[in-house]
């Protein structure tokens, strides 16, 4: 999917719910799992989150808020 031309500069965020749970993936896993070792020339982050806590949740919207503003600037 992310090889779609109208994705080709999109910014990719990886959210790794579920991480209050005992025996969840870890980031690690999670990005072997995604196979996210093969993306290149693209900016991604995955973080680490509770829904139901509601952590990591600012943290990620303020990196995708930051993120999307630097690749405005860019242009």
């Amino acid at each position: 999917m992310l090889e779609e031309e109208e994705l080709k500069n999109a910014i990719l965020m990886v959210l790794a719910n579920k991480q209050d749970i005992h025996g969840c993936l870890s980031l690690a896993e999670v990005h072997k799992a995604l196979g996210l070792e093969a993306i290149r020339n693209r900016t991604f982050q995955i973080f680490k989150t509770s829904a139901t806590k509601g952590d990591g949740l600012d943290e990620a919207m303020e990196w995708l808020a930051g993120s999307l503003q630097s690749q405005l600037n860019a242009c």
